[in-house]
């Protein structure tokens, strides 16, 4: 659950407007039109503290967008799953409420939505547990991120190689019918269907096989490395926008993007990756399309160019930067909203896991 999530597809606008969900290839494709869907969605973010830019385009745009297109929307900031690497408890702690302060000043509405912690509400751990208990080992080992995570520590915690199953508690606690995933993360998605129909066919029909929705967000590139994603975790402090990094900082961050020695504006992903992120970022946050971009940026250098860009990204942030620091501030206001988004989670969670205890042979 990506963290946040969501991305590909046509270099789609910005725009916060209902979704019409397509299928394709086993998924849903989020696409910007106005036939809202119905159902349960239910998306989680790990504490990460502030937001980048590739977070909020390729997630939180749709988080957003999503809260008036279903019946039932909850987003977890999922601590759980945090503490799979190590955590410092403070730090996990503030973690927690500069996200839980990054989703409300980009537009989550915790009057539209349910917003909780995901370790306030124990539920999730409980099936877990009883998923992980119709889950076999070998399926687990073929998940992407054990395999990548494991081999690059060159060991793996045992939350590490279950977290998967964690995910499908999450999802199917709900009842959710929708999960807004990043193409990396559909595999694991395809656990919690694969564990519903397990569970279904041992004890009876009960949970929803989820279905994935994928937007129409193009990733958002390193601005040092244009050929990996932007990440939090890049040593190189000026690959990445946080969405709190002052005018000047963004600025700067990006006049020192690389790029190459042709000064024209183009778009080609394959052999200009650098000037083209810049293309896909601009197009992003001005809700122009990547070929009217290109046509406004003719006659310009590239140099001159990433002035524009910056300009664009400084206008469409210093809202969303202003409101996060302003809320900061007010650490009781957003201990309350996950209180309160806690107690909802709980009110909807609590029936579900009686029916599987039930179901179990618990009571």
């Amino acid at each position: 659950m990506r963290r946040a999530g969501m991305e590909r597809g046509e270099e789609g606008r910005g725009d916060n407007v209902a979704s019409r969900i397509v299928m394709e290839a086993g998924c849903y494709r989020i696409n910007q039109l106005d036939d809202p869907s119905r159902g349960r969605v239910f998306s989680g973010i790990q504490p990460t503290g502030v937001p980048h830019l590739g977070n909020y385009l390729g997630a939180l745009e749709s988080w957003v967008s999503l809260q008036g297109s279903y019946d039932s929307v909850l987003y977890s900031i999922v601590d759980l799953h945090a503490i799979t690497q190590p955590q410092d408890p403070r730090q996990l702690r503030q973690n927690t409420l500069d996200m839980a302060a990054s989703l409300l000043a980009c537009g989550i509405n915790p009057d539209r939505c349910v917003l909780f912690q995901q370790s306030q509400v124990s539920e999730h751990t409980e099936l877990s547990w009883i998923l992980g208990c119709l889950t076999s080992m070998p399926r687990l080992r073929h998940l992407p991120q054990w395999k990548m995570k494991s081999k690059q520590k060159n060991k793996g915690s045992v939350g590490l190689f279950t977290y998967p199953v964690l995910q499908a508690a999450d999802i199917l606690l709900y009842k959710a019918t929708h999960v807004p995933v990043g193409e990396d993360q559909v595999q694991h998605l395809e656990l919690a269907q694969d564990l519903a129909r397990i569970f279904n066919n041992h004890y009876g029909e009960l949970f929803p096989e989820p279905r994935a929705l994928l937007s129409s967000m193009r990733k958002v590139k390193s601005l040092r490395d244009p050929t990996s994603k932007m990440s939090k975790s890049d040593p190189q402090k000026l690959a990445t926008i946080s969405l709190t990094d002052s005018p000047d900082d963004i600025g700067f961050k990006i006049r020192r993007a690389v790029t190459d020695f042709t000064s024209e504006v183009t778009y080609d992903p394959e052999t200009r990756p650098g000037v083209s992120n810049l293309v896909s970022i601009h197009s992003a946050v001005s809700g122009l399309r990547v070929d009217e971009v290109v046509q406004q940026a003719r006659g310009v250098d590239t140099g001159r160019y990433k002035q524009v860009v910056a300009e664009a990204v400084i206008q469409r942030l210093q809202p969303i930067r202003q409101e996060i620091l302003r809320l900061r501030d007010d650490r009781a206001h957003l201990e309350n909203i996950l209180e309160h988004g806690a107690q909802k989670a709980r009110e909807l969670a609590s029936p579900v896991l009686k029916e599987v205890r039930q179901r179990v042979g618990f009571h």
